[in-house]
Formats: C-alpha cells, structure tokens, sequence
C-alpha cells in the first residue's frame, strides 16, 4: 500500500508549529503521549453501540471494560454519582441533554455568547436557539461580571425549563447555589457547561457546580488535558427536580433520560478510542501532579491578567479567578482580527473575541481571549509570564512593523526550544 506522506508531512508541520510556538488559546491544551496512544489503537475499529454490558454489537467485552474505567475513574474524579463519557464534543454532550429534558420550542435562559457564553447556550445560528426558545443574560458593563439579581429577575420574567451557567470567555467563578435558587424559584432544572475550568473543579480549586446544578456537562480537553470529546454528569447528592428528597432511583431515573439523548438520541456508535484516552486523561488527573498544574494554571493566569493591566489593557472584569482572561483592545485602537493575525505572525497563537457590549461584528471583534493552560502544560512558571507579555506587547503596538514581529517571532522560537509539548 502506497504511504501517503502527504497527510504524514502536514502532521510534522503542525508538531513543528506546535512545538516553536507559544499556544495561549483558552480552549486548548496538550495530551501526554500516553492519551495519544490510546487514541491511534485498534480501538478505532470497534464499534460498540448502547452501553458497557448492553451493546448491540458482539465483541465488546474489552471495550466494556475500558470504558467502565472511564466512567468509574470520572466519578472519582469529580466526586460524581454517574456519568455518561460518550458524547463526541461538549456540544453533542449539550445537546443530548437538551433533546432528553425539553420539548421542541421550550424555553432555556442561557449565557449570552456576546458576553462570553456558548454557542450551544442558545446562540440564534445553532440548534440550541433554532429548535427551543433563548432568553439571555450577560455581565454588567461597569464590572464585566453577572449580576445574580439580574438573573433571577430575567428568569421570572421568562419562565424558562432549562437555566444553563458557564461560559466560553467568562474569567470568574460562578455561584451555582445562587443559580439553583433561581431555578427553583421558577420550575427550571439548572444545567452547568463546565467545559472551561473542569479540570480546576475537579480539584477543588473552583466553585463545584455538582450539588446545586441537575445536570452537569463539560468537555474532555482543555483544562482536564484530555481528548478531544464531551461527558456528562450528575451529582451524588442529585438535586432532584420531581420530589423533596433525593435518592439514587431519582439518580437512575434522570441518568436513563440522559443516556437516551446521547445514544440513539443524538449520536450511533461511541469513539471508543477517544474514550479510552478519556480513562487515561482521568487516571492522570487523579494524580497529585495535575493538582500542582492546576495551581500553577491559575498563577500564570492572574499573573498574565496583572501584567496587561499594568501595560495599560483593559482586562474584563479586572483579573481572573480560573485560566483565561478576556481583553478589550479598543482602548489600545486594535481589533481582535488584527491582534490575532500580527500575534500569529509572531508564532504567539491567540484568538480573536467579542467583548461584551462589542461594537465590532463576530468576524472582527473588538478583543482576544488568552488562556494558560497549554503553556503551563509545557512548564511555562509564573516567573516568565511578564516576559511573555512584554513579546505580545511589542508585537500588539507594532502591528505594521515586520521587523518587530519577526524579532519576536525569534524570542518566541528561543524560549519554547527549551519546553516540550508536555512537561
């Protein structure tokens, strides 16, 4: 069989891009090669429709036991009575849920996508505001922060079935017990998109949506440093919607609705391949190590935060309590599209991104969004944060001067010589 060195050489340049650059998207990260092995395994050839120990197809008892170990490490993990690991993305995983607690044309109040929330939480161009009907809330222009009261007061106003908290480029924690008063108040189950911090709440060093919020979702990457995927989960305590006290049937009530969106719901055969690198991703989180990645996530983040606003950035809401950051450029006469062309020219990936109260379309913006966890996977400490932004502010205030971004370019190319893809 012919090699096709096409693919294979484009695969070596995207390492080498990786490898020479400095990866400040909020939303990625880097896996082991332990997470990249299980993902290229014969896994891939397995198809293994329903769930472990009720499958439609033959041939599943080592897959069953793998993914088993996904979700029992999952629930360790993050302290969870169940939890679903099939969903292909967060979006499949949110939109599972969606088709297994609403009806077509319910009504949801999400997290406004301008003012940092997701495309899934009800934005008019997905199928979250196509198929049911979106109300929004968003942060207070003086502090870029939610006002619960305002929520509470959208929420009465509305009535929606399904109130969905998290964000995509919202830099503080959330109060899901405040949250779950409003959903109450109203007659709404409360969902939590976590996709963002997951892997800060799994050890402890964010606010834990799973005693308050019905049902929780979140990707598998980003700061958990997993596969690209989803999962879904409910809490121990589940906060049940129907009855006063909460028991497990109530757990396996809700848990068999869910497991019916997911599959046949919304998705055929699970990626038993990517769940396998989901149990090793799990298994790396459980270890003392990642909780030190953590911290160190979050000290490079409010490091980074400091630093561009001592240079005279407008940080959103004025600093960050998780891994990312959101920063207005208008004060600076840039536009997200430029600062994230000139940044990528200097092989500092960055991505554009709406502000709140934004002036500028989604294919412009007004801002970028920056997070830490990448460069803290590859060792990146805080000490060399203010050098990092000393580079990204030498390229962002000359954004027509080649020679300053290719100098750049070299400190950039120098610096992460010395840092593998993962520490």
């Amino acid at each position: 069989m012919k090699k096709d060195t096409t693919i294979f050489n484009l695969i070596n340049e995207e390492k080498k891009r990786q490898t020479l650059g400095l990866e400040l998207i909020a939303s990625e990260n880097y896996v082991s090669e332990e997470v990249m092995r299980a993902m290229g395994s014969v896994l891939t050839n397995k198809y293994a429709e329903g769930l472990p120990g009720k499958r439609y197809y033959g041939g599943c008892e080592v897959v069953d036991q793998i993914e088993q170990l996904a979700i029992d490490r999952a629930k360790k993990l993050f302290n969870a009575e169940w939890v679903n690991v099939q969903p292909h993305s967060g979006a499949q995983a949110n939109a599972a849920v969606m088709l297994a607690v609403l009806k077509p044309n319910s009504r949801i109040l999400g997290f406004d996508l301008s003012h940092g929330g997701h495309l899934t939480h009800g934005s008019p161009v997905n199928f979250s505001g196509k198929l049911y009907q979106p109300s929004f809330y968003g942060v207070e222009e003086e502090t870029g922060q939610i006002d619960f009261d305002k929520v509470h007061a959208i929420a009465l106003k509305k009535q929606p079935k399904l109130i969905i908290c998290g964000a995509s480029s919202y830099s503080r924690d959330w109060d899901y017990k405040k949250l779950r008063e409003i959903a109450d108040h109203v007659g709404a189950l409360l969902m939590a998109d976590i996709s963002h911090p997951a892997g800060l709440i799994s050890r402890g060093l964010l606010n834990d949506p799973l005693p308050h919020c019905h049902i929780v979702t979140t990707t598998t990457h980003k700061t958990l440093r997993g596969p690209r995927g989803g999962m879904i989960m409910l809490g121990k305590d589940f906060p049940n919607p129907w009855k006063e006290k909460n028991n497990k049937d109530e757990v396996k009530m809700m848990s068999t609705i869910l497991d019916a969106g997911v599959f046949p719901g919304t998705q055929g055969g699970p990626l038993e391949h990517v769940i396998a690198a989901k149990a090793v991703a799990f298994n790396e989180a459980l270890d003392e190590s990642y909780m030190k990645y953590c911290i160190q996530v979050m000290k490079n983040a409010k490091v980074m935060a400091k630093c561009f606003m001592d240079k005279g950035y407008k940080v959103i809401s004025g600093g960050t309590d998780n891994h990312s950051m959101l920063i207005d450029l208008r004060s600076k006469n840039l536009t997200g599209k430029l600062a994230e062309n000139i940044l990528v020219r200097a092989d500092i990936t960055a991505n554009k991104n709406m502000v709140p109260f934004d002036d500028k379309s989604p294919f412009i913006t007004s801002g970028i969004r920056l997070g830490t966890a990448a460069i803290t996977t590859r060792g990146i400490k805080d000490k060399q944060i203010p050098m990092i932004v000393d580079l990204m502010d030498k390229v962002l205030m000359n954004p027509y001067k080649e020679q300053a971004i290719q100098e750049v370019k070299k400190d950039v190319n120098k610096l992460m010589k010395d840092y593998p893809l993962f520490g």
